[in-house]
């Protein structure tokens, strides 16, 4: 179950980063959810890489250990 949580957290992430990403590629001026970050474009968009990557590695880890669990 600890797993299961853990990878809805990393889909969650995954979406909500890449989502605000691709947003902010696209409009410089949609900052998204993290509009109150100091810095300018750059510090936001790694701010935004970082948050997606964080979610594939969450998502990508819970899920092999659930696997080796013999969840999946």
């Amino acid at each position: 179950m600890k797993y299961d949580v853990l990878q809805v957290l990393g889909m969650v992430l995954l979406v909500v980063g890449a989502q605000a990403l691709v947003r902010l590629l696209v409009d410089e001026g949609e900052r998204g959810l993290l509009d109150g970050l100091p810095g300018g474009f750059l510090p936001l968009l790694l701010t935004y890489a970082v948050l997606t990557a964080t979610g594939v590695l969450l998502t990508g880890w819970a899920h092999s250990r659930a696997k080796a669990l013999g969840r999946r």
